[in-house]
């Protein structure tokens, strides 16, 4: 005869939402190869992801097919999105972050491109998101002492995002409606051309918001062209926290940390 589980469904749901959630922690959190390959697999698909979205004023006149990828897309970044949030110790630390509601922000985008699509340049804030993510760098990163490697990853980043970002913006506000615009090549022309101060001349935007813009795309620019200088010409720094101020980054040769004064024993490159 067939005996009945003594134990509560609800205890039962409550162990098998536990369970996940260590599992997913794990995944997203975790030091070991299983996890580490997880996290490679999604930021490979982060990198898919991306590529479509930067592809996509030339994709979009494959009609159906591509909103059945844009709605593909959704699905796969509402799974991560939801598998991040119920991974995290505090959900409402989680919606703190700025790059969270960014990609909630990307996310409407897909689900509503109908009435979402003249924002669509703002998918492209993925790629920020990704290369200045813990996630990516505890990742991708790990096998790195050396912060310049991340510092101008980061700051590379930024500037792409940026000229994409704007790009985005020229072609669906100017494209079509001015002459000097008739594809997403001019636009990108236009802001590289405006963002290193070349200023040919042979494609201006109109009025005085088209001036604004442009002026707003020089001076951010330049902004973003002297940090990633700085970031390559900034002195040598290894990742070595110290065990009792905490400072992150100190040179290669420190024998005591310039903060405290504390004792470090940075090991070798070779070591």
């Amino acid at each position: 005869m067939r005996r009945e589980s003594s134990v509560p469904a609800s205890v039962l749901d409550k162990s098998g939402g536990l369970r996940l959630r260590a599992r997913l922690r794990y995944l997203y959190f975790g030091a070991r190869p299983a996890a580490v390959r997880f996290r490679l697999a999604v930021i490979v698909i982060d990198f898919a992801i991306i590529g479509f979205f930067l592809a996509a004023p030339i994709l979009q006149q494959a009609g159906v097919v591509f909103y059945v990828i844009d709605y593909l897309i959704a699905v796969i970044l509402a799974l991560d999105l939801a598998a991040r949030a119920y991974a995290h110790t505090d959900i409402k630390d989680w919606l703190k972050k700025p790059a969270t509601w960014a990609d909630l922000f990307i996310l409407a985008t897909l689900l509503f491109p109908a009435w979402l699509s003249n924002f669509g340049f703002l998918r492209l804030i993925r790629l920020w998101t990704l290369l200045d993510s813990e996630f990516f760098w505890r990742t991708v990163g790990r096998r790195y002492d050396d912060t310049r490697v991340e510092e101008v990853t980061r700051a590379l980043a930024a500037l792409v995002t940026f000229v994409f970002v704007v790009t985005g913006f020229v072609y669906a506000t100017f494209g079509g409606s001015h002459p000097g615009i008739s594809g997403y090549l001019d636009a990108l022309y236009f802001t590289v051309a405006t963002l290193t101060t070349t200023g040919f001349g042979d494609i201006t935007l109109p009025g005085n918001w088209g001036r604004v813009l442009s002026i707003v795309v020089m001076l951010t620019g330049i902004t973003l062209f002297l940090r990633l200088a700085q970031t390559l010409m900034r002195p040598h720094k290894v990742r070595f926290p110290c065990d009792r101020c905490g400072l992150q980054k100190h040179d290669p040769d420190a024998v005591h940390c310039k903060a405290c004064g504390n004792p470090l024993c940075i090991p070798d490159e070779g070591s």
